[in-house]
């Protein structure tokens, strides 16, 4: 299993994330292209090697031009940016869900819904860039696991668009709920909004680094020199052998009021809100009326999103929660060749051998593309994958 880790020495924001991704190991000319990819323009990207209290690190920037309008952006605007990309569906959809969460960070703290928040320095181009660069990041550098340090705020207040507000922001604050929070006597904001989200939804856990083999290390720096400290955030990329340990959170909540389009609803947002998986279990309660008992597994930090998610889409009155252990296998992507596109394989390593099985998004995305049974795309992925097998 592959591992990025987040050291946040200094906090993170988007240009940090991107900035020590490539470090690790993505080539300029491959974040270019992709960067080409999004389809927009009225921007200019610039790579340059700094130094922040004489620790040598990356910096990345996005360079507006002079005139290009920078419109304010609803969530759907940048939905259908990153639709239109030419980005790969799992790259795609982990950027999505990170703005998802930005949008229902800024809804709550406003007062108003995902589909009315209205993104100001989130929704910029430079915003976007970030995200999508970031997920395409680990995609490149094949990241399977995301694990971060407690995350630092800073103190004081910030002027933003709205004003002057305190540090943290408050969509930060928002977003960082059930996330370790570490202490650095910093007057000044050194968590971004996009920065909360895109760890926030990234990492499954947050505290020391896990045990791995390193292999690279890519130090990020911001655009300020801070007073006392380097303003650079690490992040070690590296190898863990055999059976992976990790801790999960299981929500229950039972249900015997709540229609069979309520729960399937229910699912689809759990599963934006960052479950890792959303199963129901049909019971018998009390007075003889047959229920069904809906299920998120999800990790410890995306815990209270999915709470909140359960209590919002459901008529549930109270929802269980149970902290597990659970051990998974190393897995990897591959990507195959088939006649109907590129397929994503999630390999697997166990004590039984290899097993893998072709990416669900990138088999439904092909099938509607070529008008084909989802099945016949499954199965010529499969058998490209096999040893010597071809899928055309």
């Amino acid at each position: 299993m592959r591992i990025a880790y987040f050291d946040c020495f200094s906090g993170a924001a988007g240009d940090m994330i991107v900035a020590a991704l490539s470090d690790a190991g993505v080539p300029e000319a491959v974040l270019r292209e992709a960067a080409d990819g999004l389809g927009v323009t009225g921007f200019g990207l610039r790579f340059e090697r700094v130094k922040r209290k004489g620790l040598a690190a990356a910096r990345f920037v996005v360079e507006l031009e002079t005139g290009a309008p920078q419109p304010h952006r609803h969530l759907h605007h940048v939905e259908k940016i990153l639709d239109a990309a030419a980005l790969n569906a799992g790259v795609r959809d982990r950027a999505k869900t990170v703005f998802r969460r930005l949008a229902e960070a800024e809804a709550k703290v406003h007062g108003t819904t995902i589909e009315k928040v209205h993104f100001h320095e989130v929704g910029a181009i430079d915003a976007i860039l970030d995200v999508a660069l970031a997920s395409f990041c680990l995609d490149y550098l094949k990241v399977d696991r995301v694990v971060c340090s407690p995350i630092p705020t800073g103190r004081g207040s910030i002027v933003c668009d709205h004003g002057v507000m305190p540090v943290p922001a408050p969509a930060t604050a928002e977003l960082l709920r059930g996330v370790p929070l570490s202490d650095v006597n910093v007057e000044s904001e050194l968590t971004t909004p996009t920065g909360a989200a895109l760890l926030t939804t990234l990492a499954s856990t947050f505290g020391p680094a896990p045990a791995m083999r390193l292999d690279a290390i890519g130090v990020g720096a911001g655009g300020r020199d801070l007073p006392n400290r380097a303003n650079v955030m690490r992040v070690l990329v590296g190898e863990a052998d055999g059976v992976a340990a990790d801790e999960v959170v299981v929500l229950e909540a039972n249900l015997d009021d709540a229609s069979p389009q309520v729960l399937a609803y229910a699912a689809e947002r759990l599963l934006e809100a960052g479950g890792l998986d959303v199963y129901s279990v049909p019971i018998q309660m009390k007075k003889g009326r047959s229920g069904v008992m809906l299920c998120v597994l999800c990790e410890p930090g995306r815990a209270a999103a999915c709470e909140e998610t359960l209590f919002r889409e459901t008529p549930t009155l109270g929802v269980r929660r149970t902290t597990m252990q659970r051990r998974v296998l190393p897995r990897r992507f591959e990507t195959v060749r088939t006649r109907f596109g590129p397929i994503r394989m999630k390999v697997a390593e166990g004590p039984g051998g290899t097993q893998a099985s072709p990416e669900y998004e990138d088999c439904r995305e092909a099938a509607i593309r070529t008008g084909t049974p989802l099945r016949e795309v499954i199965l010529a992925a499969v058998k490209a994958w096999s040893p010597g097998g071809s899928g055309e």
